[in-house]
């Protein structure tokens, strides 16, 4: 490595360092803090997931019968792995820790379920229709009550992820990512709910489990994903330059648009199939092109961060475009695998787009706490990494 200036105290090229940017390394938090901190998060998410299931599985069966339930699951499970599949290809380029998509799962599946059930009397009983008929009393459950109350449900699971793991969620790709995630696992409840009660309403009625299931399961799995992802999105937006009274302000912001396509879903009725096509279809090939959009600038900016760090000799030009470009990604995979070290080459690539992360994040005035430390670790694994994909001994620059 280069003498005078530590790297880390320098700016990449064309640059001038920002007033954000770290200048005196600052000791990380110790270890045991930050174990005893997971470890209470641990704790109490699995107490409240046993709650929640205390509420929800009961309140399953009871509307929908053992054989009702267990036909609900089955069916449901055709829409949520098309959801999750969608989730895997955005989230391809900087993949979200598997334990906090797991967290935004149960959130939706659990926990957003059971704040529903339990919030759902009391706002009725404030904001209910007085004296309504039965049909107005439907029409205000679906439309009002379900977009604001279920919307809310999701959409608090995906605050606590943005406070409690805020160094994973970088921009809007993320924020998506996990608003998707926890709309799935709402979705396949609600589903086990629908199918279910459907089973037990019809006693086993194929021709109708088969038109709810198509309306459902084949021709809007992505209702819920598309409500909660634009909560995703625009929380995820406030990510980027990181304060607690941001981030809340977004949120508030983000319920909005993701009530109101709740509530013109909802609101279809006898012209759903005409709304289906002139609105839901449009506003989902936009949702597509939004995320495609996004994608290719999180590539940018990957491949902005990792020059700064070629320009500091720990990558060449052809690995920073091996590492930071779809299509060197793709050549880079299929070379490695070849030589039977695709997995080695993929963790290259994770490293390297975690390393460019952690510089963005810093860049914008988040996580200066620690990080010369955590960059000194992904800089060393990322040398390792890059032996390991050549087959060779370690190379580079020391720290």
């Amino acid at each position: 490595m280069t003498t005078g200036k530590p790297r880390w105290e320098r700016p990449g090229p064309g640059q001038r360092p920002p007033q954000q940017e770290l200048l005196v390394p600052v000791p990380p938090r110790r270890r045991t803090d930050v174990r005893a901190g997971l470890l209470a998060v641990l704790v109490a998410g699995t107490g409240l997931l046993i709650a929640g299931l205390a509420v929800v599985v009961p309140f399953l069966v009871r509307a929908t019968g053992s054989a009702g339930f267990l036909v609900g699951f089955l069916l449901s499970l055709f829409p949520l792995v098309v959801v999750l599949l969608a989730v895997h290809l955005v989230d391809r380029w900087e993949p979200e820790p598997r334990r906090l998509l797991a967290f935004a799962l149960a959130w939706g599946a659990v926990m957003a379920v059971a704040a529903t059930t339990l919030i759902q009397p009391l706002f009725m009983g404030v904001f209910g229709p007085r004296a309504a008929s039965a049909a107005q009393t439907a029409e205000f459950l679906a439309t009002i009550e379900a977009p604001v109350v279920e919307e809310l449900s999701k959409g608090l699971g995906l605050l606590i992820l943005m406070f409690a793991a805020r160094k994973y969620i970088d921009g809007p790709v993320d924020g998506i990512v996990y608003g998707m995630t926890i709309a799935a696992g709402f979705a396949f409840t609600e589903n086990i709910l629908y199918f279910g009660r459907l089973y037990a309403e019809t006693s086993g009625s194929a021709a109708s489990l088969a038109v709810v299931f198509t309306m459902r399961g084949v021709l809007s799995p992505f209702a819920h994903a598309m409500f909660t992802g634009t909560l995703g999105l625009v929380t995820g937006l406030a990510a980027r330059r990181w304060s607690p009274g941001l981030v809340l302000g977004a949120f508030a912001v983000g319920l909005l648009p993701a009530m109101l396509l709740h509530n013109i879903w909802n609101s279809a009725g006898e012209d759903f199939f005409l709304l289906y096509v002139i609105v839901q279809l449009p506003l989902f090939g936009a949702a597509v092109l939004g995320v495609y959009l996004l994608r290719r600038s999180e590539a940018r900016l990957t491949h902005r961060r990792l020059v700064e760090y070629a320009q500091a000799g720990w990558f060449t030009p052809l690995e920073v475009d091996m590492l930071a470009t779809p299509r060197g990604r793709r050549a880079g995979l299929r070379w490695a695998a070849s030589l039977g070290r695709r997995k080695a080459m993929r963790s290259f690539i994770r490293t390297a787009t975690e390393l460019a992360a952690t510089r963005q994040r810093v860049l914008s005035g988040r996580d200066v706490r620690g990080y010369a430390a955590t960059e000194r670790g992904l800089l060393d694994r990322s040398r390792r990494e890059r032996a390991a994909v050549l087959g060779i001994p370690p190379t580079g620059p020391q720290l």
